[in-house]
């Protein structure tokens, strides 16, 4: 079916710069039997303690706390500014509480904070990861419930971690950022917490793989269609595509968008996930609600990975920091 569609060009400096991290190439198969393989080489990508504490610059702790009702405890890393920084006259601070991308089957909480590791230290703010159960051991709700948790957990003691309650974001990347657009869905529809802002790189909003980006990009790139069809099996099961999926499992299915925090959704335009990212960014308005959406020409999905590599990634990553920046100036205004 993709022959009938052309496909727009990448951006070559991207291309470059992935061919690097990945010599083997960009084609990847995500299959059952190859998913222990991907765990293991995702697992590399970790950070350490040292990656984490950019000399001495952050202050780290892992916490287990309470899981949903009747399941384990969860895992947060909490990282914030360390006391010998200056500047620091406030003790309350911002809080981004962050999900890992990985297609709801791979990756950890140490898994793609590097951007955020820089905001801990510019902006003077505490990044909380959580680790949430994987599919296709752990199906829905399991990984959007164990986010919601953790943000319970993290919103209650607030004071404790020295976090301002007024300013809490959600945000997460690929999988990670479908699951921040559930929390905030979730937040709204539970009477939860007010968030202050949701950040949504590259999200994976939608479990039906039916728009034109899907088929247009269906064996190209980094997570194709054929990976995402696998993720979102593995999450929903037979439910996958029918009438029975939850908006907390694939934000895109919600009928009602009203009444969300500000939203960042960014994507590439040379990626599957482009038209559902640009078409929940168009319902958000639609429904009256404040959402800057950034589409990417050229660029892989998670481009924003290679940071300083390239100057499509090095544009996208201001684009998220000035945003980010505006929502704290506006913060009691």
């Amino acid at each position: 079916m993709s022959n009938t569609y052309k496909q727009s060009p990448y951006d070559p400096e991207i291309i470059q710069a992935f061919l690097e991290l990945y010599p083997a190439g960009l084609a990847t198969s995500y299959t059952s039997e190859s998913l222990p393989l991907m765990r293991e080489k995702s697992s590399l990508m970790n950070a350490t303690d040292d990656q984490l504490s950019q000399e001495g610059k952050i202050d780290i702790e892992e916490r287990k706390v309470p899981g949903p009702e009747g399941a384990a405890e969860i895992s947060l890393l909490i990282c914030r500014p360390s006391a010998s920084l200056p500047s620091i006259s406030n003790p309350m601070l911002p809080c981004i509480y962050y999900a890992h991308g990985g297609g709801m089957i791979l990756g950890s909480n140490r898994f793609g904070l590097q951007f955020l590791l820089d905001w801990i230290v510019e902006m003077k703010i505490v990044v909380v990861s959580v680790e949430y159960r994987l599919a296709p051991e752990h199906p829905h709700p399991a990984p959007s419930e164990d986010c919601y948790a953790g943000l319970l957990w993290t919103v209650a003691h607030a004071e404790e971690l020295g976090i301002d309650l007024s300013q809490v974001s959600v945000a997460g990347t690929s999988a990670g950022g479908g699951l921040a657009a559930a929390m905030a869905l979730m937040a709204r529809d539970r009477g939860g917490p007010k968030l202050q802002g949701q950040l949504l790189v590259c999200p994976m909003l939608d479990d039906r793989d039916q728009t034109f980006s899907t088929f247009q990009y269906e064996k190209m790139g980094r997570w194709d269609r054929q990976a995402n069809l696998f993720g979102w099996k593995a999450l929903l099961g037979d439910t996958r595509g029918t009438q029975d999926v939850s908006s907390y499992a694939a934000p895109s299915r919600a009928k009602d968008l009203s009444n969300l925090p500000p939203a960042f959704i960014d994507v590439s335009s040379t990626e599957i996930f482009r038209d559902e990212d640009i078409d929940y960014a168009q319902r958000i308005w639609q429904a009256g609600g404040v959402a800057e959406l950034h589409v990417w020409p050229g660029g892989l999905h998670g481009f924003t990975r290679l940071g300083e590599k390239t100057a499509l990634s090095k544009n996208a990553l201001q684009a998220s920091t000035n945003w980010y920046r505006r929502l704290l100036a506006s913060h009691g205004k």
